[in-house]
């Protein structure tokens, strides 16, 4: 049994949240069980220098925890004067995530920066954030649209989540909250597109290596997981 009693294909509740900042151009609170990120979408009508001339836009993202997200007070990062190693590889994963699924030329010399901010963790933060930055960067597309800069279906090509699947007690699971992430024997975070595109994958064995056999169960594990987590994002944006 898991530790959160739920069936081994079972996703925690998730919501999605859309305009909850005032000043964002796109802004989502999702929710994945008790992990909480803040996801917000500005637009600047600049692009990093090596794109500049180039008639691409650019997206990126940045991701943090705030001090009191988990059980002990962490310190700033900004504090300390550098990111972490482990910030520093879930934003770029964020980036690439969000990229996967946009056509930069539709987007035009633009950039768009969505910030993720860790409110509340408990396992699956940076596949909570891929998940709402995606609906964050709709909103701001959607925003772009109804002031005539691009027509949002020619800048995205399609929807993107993600979603983090292990093996615990030798059973393969979808969606690990801490207490299955902090003792699973395999942990693995998938991402993908709606249309069933592998973006990345990430896995690693903290034991005993895992089996060919047991990365096909997690990966339908996490089929299902992201089909349902489109199913939810088309939803809060009103799509059909």
């Amino acid at each position: 049994m898991r530790p959160s009693k739920r069936p081994n294909d079972a996703m925690r509740d998730v919501t999605m949240d859309t305009g909850v900042s005032r000043h964002a151009e796109g802004s989502c609170l999702v929710r994945f069980g008790h992990t909480e990120v803040l996801c917000m979408a500005s637009l600047e009508e600049r692009v990093p220098p090596f794109l500049k001339n180039s008639g691409k836009g650019w997206v990126t993202a940045e991701y943090g925890m705030l001090p009191r997200a988990t059980g002990d007070r962490m310190r700033r990062e900004a504090a300390s004067g550098k990111q972490s190693g482990r910030t520093q590889e879930i934003q770029r994963l964020i980036g690439r995530s969000l990229r996967a699924i946009v056509d930069l030329e539709a987007l035009g010399e633009r950039q768009i920066t969505v910030d993720c901010d860790v409110l509340q963790a408990d396992g699956g933060t940076r596949t909570a954030a891929i998940t709402g930055g995606f609906v964050a960067l709709s909103e701001c597309l959607k925003w772009m649209e109804d002031r005539s800069m691009v027509k949002r279906h020619d800048v995205l090509l399609g929807h993107v989540a993600a979603v983090s699947c292990g093996i615990h007690k030798n059973e393969p699971i979808l969606d690990l909250d801490y207490a299955e992430d902090s003792t699973a024997e395999t942990d693995a975070n998938f991402v993908m597109t709606g249309a069933g595109g592998i973006v990345e994958i990430q896995g690693t064995a903290e034991g005993a290596p895992f089996s060919e056999e047991e990365f096909l169960e997690l990966m339908k594990l996490a089929r299902k997981g992201i089909g349902e987590l489109v199913q939810t994002q088309r939803q809060v944006l009103g799509e059909h």
